[in-house]
């Protein structure tokens, strides 16, 4: 017998198994609906962790290393299809009815007033002309502050960084999201280009500092990495090209937008210095009511769980067994030592199996509220 035939008897020995497997999981599955049924009729808590504890310690106490491991994680897994089964059986009907958004809103047409951190030529700047190329733009000095003014109605919309794809996620706005009502109703990238920009004057051979943000001098590391000068951090890079303008001596330079340095008179030195030419930063939009309608694509969450092993597990199944895609999962810490969770999921709040699904979401965790439903790239 060779190898191929050999491959076969096993793979032959694994699909009977699979059948027997499937057929054991029907009956299974039919035994938890009389579960469900007894829990509704008692008023029991559809979770009880001790005895789950207490069945995956039973079944596996004879096993050792790796098997004992797998097999724990194989009956959690099917405790955790059986409780996404339950709660749909128990909340699923009464999900189609809630609504986790209020109505929409029409989007504003004329007149329109953005709010963004930073100053002129800055990346945020730079993202909400791309995205309101005939607005208002309105500086403000801190994130928070943007947030302020759509909460006040002051402006219409905030344009806001929430992650870049080569340095991760920007946690003060995703907590910023946490603290206030806003939601999300739109999003786009910017492509990140910086040049290395002087006065008029200037040339390679006379800079010896160099002022920016953090993430400027992160985003161009391999650049600066052959030359020795001394890095000065900036609020952002616009406020960077400011600085080099004020001081007006070519031996100072500073890494930004090109649109930045001509807004500040300066002269690019090199416009090629950043380390990943794909880096590119997420912006979202967010409004003081939700705006969203048939092309809308992605729907952002918040949500806690319990602070035990397997809790973030139980409130993802649904989604797998829904076979919704969660295309972002982001963590942050709360102030009593816990963790929130910030996903985005692939779908519409207008769809009945997205509604449905976060229900059961919903009544596996400590809290969730649904932040917008938007166009995952207005542009």
């Amino acid at each position: 017998m060779d190898y191929k035939e050999k491959l076969l008897a096993v793979r032959n020995d694994i699909d009977a198994i699979d059948t027997e497997m499937l057929q054991l999981f029907s009956q299974r599955m039919k035994l938890i609906d009389k579960v469900a049924n007894i829990k509704i009729e008692g008023n029991i808590s559809l979770v009880d962790e001790k005895r789950e504890d207490a069945i995956i310690a039973a079944r596996t106490k004879d096993l050792q290393g790796e098997e004992k491991g797998e097999s724990s994680l194989f009956i959690r897994s099917m405790m955790g299809i059986s409780k996404t089964r339950q709660r749909k059986y128990l909340y699923g009907e009464k999900a189609v009815n809630d609504s986790y958004l209020p109505a929409p809103s029409a989007p504003v047409k004329t007149d329109i007033t953005v709010g963004y951190q930073g100053v002129a030529g800055a990346w945020s700047e730079i993202a909400s002309i791309k995205v309101f190329p005939d607005a208002e733009q309105i500086a403000f000095e801190e994130w928070e502050d943007v947030f302020t003014a759509v909460k006040n109605k002051t402006i219409n919309y905030g344009v806001l960084p929430v992650e870049n794809s080569q340095t991760g996620a920007i946690g003060e706005v995703y907590d910023l999201l946490r603290k206030h009502g806003c939601y999300i109703v739109g999003q786009t990238w910017v492509p990140v280009q910086h040049c290395l920009m002087g006065t008029q004057d200037a040339t390679l051979d006379s800079v010896r500092e160099i002022f920016s943000h953090p993430q400027g001098f992160a985003q161009c590391n391999q650049f600066l990495r052959k030359k020795g000068w001394e890095l000065t951090v900036c609020r952002n890079t616009a406020v960077a090209t400011e600085k080099v303008k004020t001081l007006n001596d070519p031996k100072y330079a500073a890494i930004g937008a090109k649109r930045a340095g001509e807004l500040n008179s300066l002269k690019v030195l090199d416009d090629d210095i950043i380390s990943d030419t794909n880096n590119k930063t997420r912006f979202i939009v967010i409004a003081n009511q939700p705006e969203y309608d048939e092309t809308a694509d992605t729907v952002s969450v918040i949500f806690r769980t319990a602070h035990r092993s397997g809790a973030l597990v139980d409130v993802l199944f649904p989604f797998v067994c829904e076979n919704i895609n969660l295309s972002r999962l982001e963590s942050r810490p709360m102030a009593d030592g816990k963790y929130c969770f910030f996903a985005d999921i692939q779908g519409s709040i207008a769809d009945r199996k997205i509604v449905e699904t976060l229900k059961q979401v919903d009544s596996g965790c400590g809290f969730l509220e649904v932040l917008g439903c938007y166009n995952s790239d207005m542009l």
